[in-house]
């Protein structure tokens, strides 16, 4: 099982910027689609962004413009470069790999970290 550690979060103003960054223990980038989720307390987790091995990105209508998500295979690191942040933007993100393309299951999940955008 390879294990996604997320780090980079914190609390920013309005307007700030934050890069989360997501390191993999295993080679599962270059043969998995991974993206970013964000959860917050009492709602289900919403992808944000995705890309996948080819990296084709898609993301959440509301990110699009001020978030963009990139890997760098040969450091097994996922990114997620939020700008813009907006106190909406405020939630526990995850990074993910799916089992199978870029739906469905999630074959790992690391524990998240935690952005706060204060007005």
């Amino acid at each position: 099982q390879v294990q996604l550690v997320e780090s980079g979060g914190g609390s920013v103003q309005t307007g700030g910027s934050l890069r989360l960054s997501c390191s993999a223990s295993g080679d599962i980038m270059k043969t998995s689609c991974m993206g970013w989720w964000m959860q917050v307390p009492g709602q289900g987790m919403v992808r944000v962004a995705r890309i996948d091995t080819l990296n084709i990105t898609s993301y959440l209508d509301s990110v699009k413009g001020r978030f963009t998500i990139s890997k760098d295979n040969a450091k097994n690191t996922l990114y997620l470069q939020m700008s813009r942040l907006q106190p909406e933007d405020t939630a526990m993100y995850f990074c993910a790999a799916y089992e199978v393309g870029c739906s469905g299951a999630l074959r790992s999940r690391g524990e998240g970290t935690q952005v706060t955008v204060s007005s």
